[in-house]
């Protein structure tokens, strides 16, 4: 009695078939979350994400100073819970499609266009060096060209803010 009596075993073959039906599922769920998760990455375009990183048009109201970078950032998932904060990122307050037409301008050397007149941003920094959550930015408002690098039309990365020359 309780001995495994062979391939004939009733018991024995309810539980292997059991153990088999909870492996086949677990399976099927790692297999759904994985392609779930690459169907996330893959489902906002280049431009989409330079987007929600950078444009902010018009500026949200009611956050001042580096809260508004606390809050920006977190909302717009560019700091993430259990990611190392991200040292810079600039907000730009002009309508995506002046952006957009900024990749019409002539690139420079580096295959960068500028746009045409200063914008308003906020430039947000990390306070301190450590890049560890929680993530203490200071903000500045300024009044700026933008660079962007394009991909067929499109603002896909902001290269970096320039002063019109006559401020420098």
């Amino acid at each position: 009695m309780g001995e495994w009596e062979g391939p004939g075993d009733p018991d024995a073959r309810r539980k292997t078939e059991t153990l088999t039906q909870v492996l086949m599922a677990s399976w099927t769920l790692c297999v759904v979350l994985v392609l779930a998760t690459v169907a996330g990455a893959v489902g906002e375009t280049r431009y989409e994400k330079f987007l929600r990183q950078h444009v902010d048009h018009p500026r949200t109201l009611g956050l001042m100073g580096h809260r508004y970078c606390q809050v920006m950032l977190a909302r717009r998932q560019v700091t993430a819970s259990g990611r190392p904060c991200k040292p810079s990122n600039t907000f730009v307050h002009a309508p995506a499609e002046d952006l957009v037409a900024t990749c019409r301008n002539p690139a420079d050397a580096m295959g960068i266009h500028s746009t045409s007149s200063p914008m308003g941003i906020t430039a947000c920094r990390l306070r301190g060096g450590d890049t560890r959550p929680p993530c203490n930015y200071r903000a500045r408002q300024l009044q700026h060209h933008v660079r962007v690098a394009c991909l067929d039309g499109w603002p896909v990365h902001l290269a970096g803010t320039h002063a019109s020359p006559d401020e420098a």
